[in-house]
């Protein structure tokens, strides 16, 4: 119970739904257990006058007592009816509070949640896979929700019916309430391992799911491969040996579930066995009437779902724990991307990085090594570097998706920690190296990170992209639906949709992170022409692997191993005969040697 002490908040911000939940489940049990009552009487009322009856057998005053008798049973009829529809009224009312309450709270913690998910690094993404924090947001919250809901319902159910039932069993035969209640314990702990066998069986058909769930997924988004391959054979074995899994496991949660009801059906009828066994005996002492016996067994009758109930809710709490363990891990990882000063201004876009060096937490590889450099406002600077260089983590250190290790960035004199991040990140463009696009429209997908913005704007900058044409060849233009993370256009569309979005916003600095890696030469030339307008008057970031498209900045830095080598103009380095040189004339031949 210490982790889901995490969820009191909720429960005393909807505490008025418990309250109300507790007084209509108090009153359902009342109107629960009035009906037995009514029926002790109406057997009683026949065992005692039958004999009565039978006596003035062929007179004419017989069919007067019969007419009583209907009479008085009808009137029992109509109160048991009354009581279940009042009791069906407030079991009714028990759900629109106590499990709406529940529905209340998983909304807020999985807002809480996600609004948690939103605020967190990079870094925390890079060392939680996705499917992990995906069913944390759903499979455990769902659980949690089970503990706040049926939990508490049928936990608040079970308490007041012991209350208000046993003592009035009590109260009638002491003997009798005993013999009734003896198999009612045994019941509850053996609901208690047979749930737990469950559960445990259930949660490996939900692993070996899920397995079967990522083969077929994976083979389907891969069917091209699969088949050019010619693997179609053996990814049918793979098939078939996982669905065997899965089948026997299902098999073993069968057998157990087979056991669950006879399990409960016997136990009750021990219950009434011995509830009738001791009643008999009790009526011929003199005790009790048979009404009395009828009652009791309908009492048993109205415990056994409560006394099973107990081992189930205990159950559902351990499962709940353990959810709700996991989600506090996360809920409890600290934002260490924070602002110092908190300042909300407007960027020139000056950039300054001052012996800057960075290693990544989770893996321990040092991405920059003391890195120097300057942009002033409007000026654009090209990163030029093989993979693995630290081109990319200059992108994802100026937007603050991490914090250096060392050393000191500075934008517009002002040290990066110190600007609202928020307010810092909505004024840079930043197309990633790794292209992502929703699976919405295109004009959506170009309008996205921008509140308000008019339809011309988002029509411009696709034509800056130079990808206008191509939206408009689609049969719904604009309005064309993407698949999944864009799969409907080509590498190459998607990127200069991509640049497109990053216009759109008309940002203070642009970062294009080797955003031209999947267009072809011709593209590239087209899309670097329209960057010159782009760029102009804002400050620019060119990171790529291409020499060609670093011809446009105004500054070329040369990184090699994390480590800033060379410095200068396409010109003057050129004239150095260093590492920049060196790709330049590896990458012009290699462009010779496609075009002949």
């Amino acid at each position: 119970m210490k982790e889901l002490s995490y969820l009191n908040k909720y429960l005393f911000k909807y505490k008025y739904h418990i309250l109300l939940g507790l007084v209509f489940v108090i009153i359902s049990n009342i109107f629960q257990i009035i009906p037995a009552s009514v029926v002790r009487y109406a057997i009683d009322l026949v065992a005692d006058n039958i004999d009565v009856y039978r006596s003035f057998q062929q007179l004419d005053i017989q069919e007067n007592i019969n007419d009583i008798f209907t009479v008085n049973i009808l009137i029992y009829a109509v109160i048991i009816l009354v009581m279940a529809l009042l009791r069906g009224l407030f079991l009714f009312m028990v759900r629109q509070t106590i499990i709406v309450m529940s529905r209340l709270v998983e909304y807020d913690l999985k807002n809480e949640i996600y609004d948690h998910y939103q605020s967190l690094p990079l870094s925390f993404y890079r060392r939680n896979n996705t499917g992990d924090i995906l069913n944390r947001i759903s499979e455990d919250v769902g659980k949690v929700r089970m503990y706040l809901g049926p939990s508490i319902m049928y936990g608040l159910n079970m308490i007041t019916l012991f209350v208000i039932l046993i003592p009035y069993m009590l109260s009638i035969n002491v003997t009798l309430t005993l013999y009734a209640l003896i198999p009612l314990p045994i019941l509850s702990v053996s609901i208690y391992y047979v749930n737990n066998i469950m559960n445990k069986r259930s949660e490996e058909i939900q692993v070996s799911q899920s397995g079967l769930s990522t083969f077929v997924q994976e083979a389907f988004s891969g069917i091209r491969v699969l088949k050019s391959f010619n693997r179609e054979e053996d990814s049918n074995r793979q098939f078939s040996a996982k669905s065997d899994d899965y089948k026997y496991k299902s098999l073993r949660l069968t057998k157990v579930q087979a056991l669950f009801f006879p399990l409960i059906m016997g136990l009750i009828g021990l219950s009434t066995i011995l509830t009738v066994y001791a009643g008999s005996t009790e009526v011929l002492k003199g005790n009790l009437t048979f009404g009395n016996i009828a009652e009791f067994i309908i009492y048993v009758n109205l415990l056994t779902w409560p006394v099973t109930s107990l081992g189930w809710i205990s159950s559902i709490i351990q499962r709940a724990a353990a959810s709700q363990k996991r989600l506090n891990e996360f809920l409890k990882t600290d934002n260490d991307i924070v602002s110092t000063e908190n300042l909300l201004v407007d960027l020139k876009g000056s950039i300054q990085f001052s012996n800057v060096s960075f290693t990544y937490p989770d893996s321990g590889i040092q991405a920059l090594n003391e890195v120097s450099f300057e942009v002033e406002s409007g000026q654009s600077l090209a990163i030029i570097g093989t993979t693995g260089s630290g081109k990319s983590t200059i992108a994802n250190m100026i937007t603050r998706m991490y914090d250096t290790s060392s050393g000191d960035i500075r934008i517009d004199k002002r040290g990066v920690k110190e600007y609202n991040v928020i307010n810092l990140r909505s004024q840079i463009g930043y197309v990633p190296q790794d292209v992502f696009l929703f699976s919405d429209t295109i004009y959506n997908n170009i309008a996205f990170g921008t509140d308000e913005i008019s339809e011309e704007k988002v029509m411009q900058a696709a034509r800056e992209a130079d990808v206008y044409e191509n939206i408009i060849e689609f049969p719904e233009g604009f309005a064309t639906k993407l698949g999944e993370r864009g799969i409907t256009l080509s590498g190459g569309q998607k990127q200069r949709v991509s640049i497109a979005r990053a216009i759109c916003r008309n940002p203070k600095i642009l970062i294009l992170d080797d955003a031209l890696s999947a267009v072809d030469t011709k593209t590239e030339n087209a899309i670097l022409n329209s960057l010159k307008r782009i760029m102009d008057g804002r400050t620019s970031i060119i990171i790529s692997h291409r020499v060609s498209s670093a011809k446009l900045a105004d500054k070329i830095i040369v990184l090699d191993d994390g480590k800033l080598v060379e410095e200068g103009t396409n010109e003057s380095l050129l004239a150095k005969n260093g590492i920049y040189k060196e790709l330049y004339d590896k990458q012009m031949l290699a462009e010779e040697t496609i075009t002949e």
